[in-house]
């Protein structure tokens, strides 16, 4: 009678081959692949309830959220000034981790000696996680880093649903080190929602943290 050959593990099917450790190891948990923005976390766990309830949405996808945020510098110095336009791209990229767009003007204009092509300004078009920490480190830091800061502007809807305000300086952003700055820029920051009406992104962007001065 004839044994049965058992196979060894050693020489099990696959054996042998290569690993892939990174594949197969786990991530670890609390990674920042792994975590949502805070601020999304609360939009989703709060902010939609209360937009659901306030009103009376019949569909979840009826409560209006942020799509986009644009931030936009202009540079009118940048026709007679590289280096203005290289520390304002600079400026954005430390702010928002994205490199901008550039901004050229579409015709000439003779009286502030502007030709067609030439660079006026820049632009940051931010989307998911990075739109939700901007929003977060704008609300929370940068604005009450504004000195003898009484909210912002609740005139600043288009009658859309978005909302834009200005800030002075770009300095209110922690990143930005007041000592390596070439001059103190303004710059301007656009919240595109979903919203039907100003009132619905108004209270949206209120329960976000949006802090609106009184009337």
């Amino acid at each position: 009678m004839s044994k049965a050959k058992t196979q060894s593990p050693s020489r099990a099917k696959g054996a042998g081959a290569p690993v892939d450790k990174k594949a197969a190891a786990p991530k670890a948990p609390g990674t920042r692949s792994e975590e949502a923005p805070r601020l999304l976390i609360a939009y989703r766990d709060k902010v939609v309830p209360q937009l659901t309830k306030e009103f009376e949405y019949e569909n979840v996808m009826e409560v209006p959220r942020v799509a986009k945020v644009v931030v936009n510098i202009g540079i009118g110095e940048a026709k007679d000034n590289d280096k203005a336009l290289d520390a304002a791209v600079g400026d954005v990229v430390t702010i928002t981790g994205q490199k901008p767009a550039l901004i050229k003007a579409r015709k000439s204009v003779a009286a502030f000696k502007l030709r067609a092509g030439q660079t006026v300004g820049i632009k940051t078009t931010l989307r998911g996680r990075r739109m939700w920490y901007f929003l977060d480190k704008l609300l929370n830091v940068a604005l009450p880093r504004i000195r003898d800061f009484r909210g912002v502007n609740p005139d600043g809807f288009d009658g859309r649903g978005n909302y834009s305000l200005g800030l002075r300086e770009q300095v209110v952003f922690p990143e930005i080190d007041y000592d390596k700055i070439d001059k103190l820029r303004g710059l301007e920051v656009s919240i595109v929602t979903t919203a039907r009406n100003d009132d619905e992104a108004r209270s949206l962007l209120t329960r976000l943290g949006m802090p609106f001065r009184k009337r």
